[in-house]
């Protein structure tokens, strides 16, 4: 077992694959709205931004005025797919669990909104193996700011040190970096791989079991 006693995780696309919920909600939105729909890559290239920022991006708009009305909309669409059709990987939830089993500290910390994260446990299985979430909601600094990771570390009583954050984005590196956390990838998301090796990491794997069987 690693050396961490504390291993904290981004939630979408590094946990659960909520690509296809993610896209419907952003054409939806961005259509009742009347902006032209983008492809889905340049959607998919915005998860892990906070929603106001992705719409500022998808609508080439800086800052774009309808960003909260369109954030609204996309949490009123969001609240009947988001939870029921993202999926976690194959291997998350074993081993979310095998850590928890094992004393180790388990975290999220996103920038989903905490409720959705929350729900789509409830939705896709029985069980919880996590011991604190930290959803956008509750930072005042959407990640790369290191805001959420700082919290949850100082809520689970952990030593920086003593930490992992894994994430699928340079954003995600970005924020362990700020937080001077260790940071390990998982290639399941927008960014290349070798965007994730040019930042400070231990280790950048296909999934996470690729991770865990090399830290």
């Amino acid at each position: 077992m690693s050396r961490y006693k504390a291993f904290i995780f981004d939630f979408d696309l590094t946990l659960v694959n909520s690509v296809s919920p993610i896209v419907k909600c952003f054409k939806h939105t961005l259509g009742v709205f009347g902006y032209d729909i983008p492809d889905d890559k340049a959607i998919i290239d915005t998860i892990g931004l906070p929603l106001t920022d992705a719409f500022d991006i998808l609508t080439n708009t800086f800052p774009n005025p309808d960003k909260a009305a369109m954030k609204d909309t996309y949490v009123s669409f969001a609240n009947g797919i988001m939870a029921k059709e993202s999926l976690f990987y194959p291997d998350a939830l074993g081993i979310l669990q095998s850590l928890f089993t094992a004393g180790k500290k388990v975290a999220i910390v996103s920038s989903k909104m905490r409720f959705r994260i929350a729900e789509t446990f409830e939705c896709q299985t029985s069980s919880m193996p996590v011991h604190l979430i930290v959803g956008l909601d509750d930072v005042d600094a959407p990640k790369p700011a290191p805001d959420g990771l700082l919290s949850a570390i100082n809520k689970l009583g952990m030593d920086k040190n003593d930490v992992l954050y894994i994430g699928d984005s340079y954003v995600d590196a970005k924020t362990a970096e700020n937080a001077g956390v260790d940071f390990a990838a998982v290639t399941t998301g927008p960014t290349p791989r070798k965007e994730l090796e040019k930042h400070k990491n231990i280790y950048v794997g296909d999934s996470l079991t690729d991770v865990f069987a090399h830290i």
